[in-house]
């Protein structure tokens, strides 16, 4: 059976860090563009940071660049998500998504994702 599973979130005050992992299994993420997305309360999912299968190339959201980096393990068969300078606005649930697209726009910003996870919670609040 084919899952994503995500761990790592959790509660941090602002200014924290943390690192989401997503392990897949049933398949292997090698030839698979890789993202995060979240979801806060009221708001729609928005594609956080997206890797291609190369490592190649990489997305970051306006919101979130210079704070995270994302990064694969094609050997553990895992995706990471390194969140550092967390702010307030970053709580929602994250989620791990993906998908055989051709670009890591196509994922991220178009949301053409094949696969989810089932989400984690991330809350920065002090």
């Amino acid at each position: 059976q084919l899952q994503l599973v995500e761990s790592g979130g959790g509660l941090v005050q602002p200014g924290g860090s943390l690192r989401l992992s997503c392990a897949a299994s049933g398949f292997t993420l090698d030839y698979y563009v890789i993202g995060w997305f979240r979801q806060a309360p009221g708001k729609e999912r928005e594609g956080v940071s997206c890797i291609s299968s190369s490592d190649a190339s990489t997305y970051y959201a306006d919101s979130v660049k210079g704070r995270f980096t994302i990064s694969r393990d094609n050997a553990k068969n895992t995706v990471y998500l390194q969140m550092n300078s967390l702010k307030p606005e970053d709580t929602a649930v994250y989620y791990c998504a993906a998908g055989r697209v051709a670009t890591v726009q196509a994922m991220c910003v178009i949301g053409w994702v094949g696969h989810w996870g089932q989400g984690t919670q991330v809350t920065v609040s002090s």
